[in-house]
């Protein structure tokens, strides 16, 4: 049984005075879901080396891949049927998905059911999109901006608590007690859906599913991805490569195409070839999608063994490199709430710019300077403002930018556009990384200069995001938009 939203008397006391506790309780249900991916993708990122080196494997990348790619493959279809069936409903269901994988992967014996695990739990990664469009409808208007800004925050609260959960589990308990971890934070993020979180009352008619639309939407994206991790070991000339990236954009192609003639398509050109909304999933796909996919290095950076001659990771420990990243993270979450009020006040669109170029300015200077704690607490500093302030706006211009019932697809293709995105810098920064690797019993270690090239080109890409905002046009206000409609259902009740 869920509990219901608040009446029209506690909603007007939650305006004046705050959350209120079921508000307050809603919210922490949420921000469990909404950070759940980034807990098992931090967790993940920090096992990778660890894994790496007991598998004997040089393909690590796909241990953080996988899920990705059924995820983007996966999100047309979830999107929908959250829009017809309810956004709380679906949420449930993938959840249930993702638990189910993260048992699969923990009771694995080999890489291969590992990684059948981590695709299975895939299922979970359009999660976040549904969270978004959850807190539009549930709360009331004059919480909306503060509780979006509160859960985008929540990376905040993420990078600092997480790397002190995951250094104690990995230090203690190696990368097994990191996947039974992941079934644990799992399965309450399911109990406190099923228990805490109300049901938006905001529906599409439900209309029979596009499935040509969404296998080649999916597919081609899924296919691009796959082939950009291929092309080192295929050759990026091969027959191979260029046909799953030929055929993954000639599918893309064909579902601008089948949309356009369909009755009733996944994802409606009009909403997606309206210029605020394609302009906004472009930057805000281009930042975030850099932002994870610079995490991901970073950590395979820092924990790498230090072996002269061998590997140039710096050999930390997962719990130094969480005391190395606090103030970051402390950073991160004041300065993400914080911006979730100034959203109210300024242009979502210059804080979006100041944000992005702290992010470029911090990742360039890491690309050059990172062999010491100074280095990374000095330069984090400065990356974890503009991270705050640009993980706080991403959901808020999603809901600058679309109506009430677009809500969930918005989120879905903003979710897509960045996961597409942050797949292949995953991808070609995994490429740049092994291009001088050494190999030792069928394990990969990196150099420094790869390193650095791969940090370079994740502040190249945000420094492209923030040019491209000068594209996004001035929109409603936050305050203007439609909001709440969970909360005016109970008011007309």
């Amino acid at each position: 049984m869920s509990l219901n939203v608040e009446s029209p008397h506690q909603e007007n006391e939650a305006g004046k005075s705050g959350f209120g506790a079921r508000f307050a309780l809603i919210l922490i249900a949420l921000l469990w879901a909404s950070q759940l991916n980034g807990l098992i993708g931090l967790m993940t990122s920090n096992a990778q080396s660890e894994i790496a080196i007991h598998y004997h494997t040089t393909q690590i990348a796909w241990f953080g891949q996988v899920g990705l790619l059924v995820g983007v493959f996966s999100t047309p279809f979830i999107v929908k049927a959250a829009g017809m069936f309810g956004k709380k409903r679906v949420l449930v269901v993938i959840t249930a998905l993702g638990l189910v994988g993260d048992v699969i992967a923990a009771f694995s014996t080999n890489f291969e059911t590992l990684l059948i695990g981590r695709a299975v739990s895939g299922f979970y990664g359009p999660s976040i999109a549904l969270v978004y469009a959850l807190t539009r409808d549930v709360f009331p208007p004059k919480l909306v901006g503060p509780a979006s800004g509160f859960l985008g925050g929540g990376m905040g609260v993420l990078a600092f608590g997480g790397p002190f959960l995951s250094g104690w589990v990995l230090d203690d308990f190696g990368y097994r007690g990191v996947l039974w971890f992941m079934v644990i934070a799992t399965g309450i993020s399911l109990l406190a859906l099923l228990f805490v979180v109300p049901e938006s009352p905001v529906r599409e008619p439900r209309t029979p599913v596009d499935w040509i639309g969404g296998i080649l939407l999916g597919g081609g994206l899924t296919s691009v991805i796959y082939a950009v991790g291929k092309g080192e070991a295929w050759g990026w000339t091969s027959g191979r490569t260029l046909g799953f990236i030929g055929g993954g954009l000639a599918a893309v192609v064909a579902f601008v195409l089948v949309e356009r003639k369909v009755e009733h398509p996944m994802f409606p050109i009009g909403l997606i070839g309206r210029r605020r909304v394609w302009s906004t999933f472009l930057v805000a796909g281009l930042v975030m999608g850099a932002i994870f996919a610079q995490g991901t290095v970073t950590n395979l950076l820092v924990l790498m063994p230090h072996i002269p001659g061998l590997s140039d990771g710096l050999g930390w420990t997962a719990t130094k490199n969480a005391w190395v990243s606090a103030p970051n993270s402390i950073l991160l979450i004041a300065t993400s709430v914080f911006t979730g009020v100034l959203a109210r006040r300024i242009d979502t669109r210059v804080l979006l710019a100041i944000g992005g170029t702290l992010v470029a300015l911090g990742g360039g200077l890491l690309s050059q300077f990172h062999s010491s704690v100074a280095n990374f607490m000095t330069i984090g500093a400065l990356s974890g403002v503009g991270m705050g302030i640009v993980v706080a706006l991403v959901p808020i211009m999603v809901i600058e930018s679309v109506k009430p019932e677009e809500q969930a697809l918005g989120n879905g293709a903003q979710n897509l556009m960045q996961g597409v995105l942050q797949g292949a810098l995953t991808q070609v920064a995994f490429v740049l990384v092994a291009q001088n690797a050494n190999v030792m019993k069928g394990t990969a270690f990196y150099v420094d200069d790869s390193y650095s090239k791969a940090l370079l080109l994740f502040a190249g890409v945000i420094v492209a995001g923030v040019l491209l905002i000068a594209l996004i046009p001035k929109s409603k206000s936050l305050d203007e938009v439609e909001t709440g409609q969970a909360v005016e259902a109970t008011q007309a009740a």
